[in-house]
């Protein structure tokens, strides 16, 4: 099991990081949304349009250049893939992401325009190649998505940058497929403000943290989900026990309300995300009165991670109440 990540660590990958990684803005969200004190943290704004680019760049500079010099490989629905490539440019090495056939075309689009190579294979055969750790029989310095402890503390930054620009934050929302985001942020708000709530958000289509936590064990879950930047089907027995200890509770949120998200972060916000993206903002708006309580949730940050969104799938969403 890999160690949570400590302050100090985050705090150096911060730096790390930095020339390459931008401070993303903390807005706070339109009135209209009706949720009180709620604040976006608007990760749509870096580089790639995603979260990603903190922790696989981290990652990625992490390594020795002898491991650099064989390239870097993932496994990635695009974000990944994406802040992959990007990176991989950034030092001037060869980038290899194993993605699903159904990734939308705007992100396998994006990893060729980076000058990464998208390598499409079915869903199945993706996820067989992570828990066979297939990647152990290839010559590339291998950046797991979730488990890379590197990745992790990368995500950590994000913790940080909400702690500074909002010291009286009372709770976080943070969406989850693999957990490598929860983990770093996660770790980051426990070591600098305990008391900060950390919320999980998955959807009810592909909710594998959900149903392990009821399980008491790692579960896999069918997943049927316009969220493809989350569609994990299980959690890892790596990842389990750092995400049970991290999140105080998992929201879940139906399709329709992720879409209802997309269509107003973009309408009053003026903020473009992909239905992943959109998941804390969905959960912050429809989790049911008697689970928020009366103002529980106090000043709170919904992570938008990521806007990566084929055009005729946003125009859909847009155009469909």
């Amino acid at each position: 099991m890999p160690a949570l990540p400590t302050l100090e660590e985050i705090r150096e990958a911060r730096e790390r990081i930095r020339p390459a990684v931008r401070r993303t803005p903390l807005v706070p969200a339109d009135e209209r949304f009706g949720a009180e004190d709620l604040y976006l943290k608007l990760e749509t704004f870096q580089p790639v349009g995603s979260f990603k680019l903190r922790g696989v760049f981290n990652a990625v500079a992490a390594l020795s250049e002898t491991e650099r010099r064989l390239g870097v490989a993932t496994v990635s629905a695009g974000n990944t893939a994406q802040a992959l490539a990007w990176s991989a440019r950034r030092f001037g090495i060869s980038a290899r992401s194993l993605m699903p056939e159904s990734a939308p075309s705007a992100k396998i689009e994006a990893v060729r325009a980076y000058g990464g190579e998208p390598v499409l294979v079915p869903v199945a055969e993706l996820f067989r190649y992570l828990r066979e750790e297939g990647w152990k029989d290839e010559p590339y310095a291998f950046i797991h998505p979730w488990t890379n402890r590197n990745v992790m503390t990368g995500h950590g930054s994000l913790g940080l940058e909400i702690l500074e620009d909002l010291p009286e934050v009372e709770t976080v929302l943070v969406p989850v497929g693999g957990g490598g985001l929860l983990a770093g942020v996660g770790a980051a708000l426990r070591a600098a403000k305990p008391s900060v709530r950390v919320v999980a958000v998955e959807p009810s289509g592909c909710a594998a943290l959900h149903r392990s936590l009821e399980a008491g064990r790692p579960m896999e879950v069918d997943c049927h989900t316009i969220c493809d930047g989350v569609a994990v089907p299980y959690i890892t027995e790596e990842m389990f026990p750092l995400l049970r200890e991290l999140s105080s509770s998992v929201a879940l949120v139906s399709e329709d309300q992720v879409k209802s998200a997309v269509r107003n972060l973009a309408l009053w916000n003026k903020v473009v995300a992909e239905p992943s993206g959109a998941l804390s903002v969905a959960a912050a708006v429809a989790i049911p009165e008697v689970q928020r309580g009366r103002g529980q949730w106090g000043k709170t940050v919904a992570l938008v991670t990521g806007g990566s969104i084929d055009p005729a799938k946003l125009a859909g969403i847009l155009t469909t109440e």
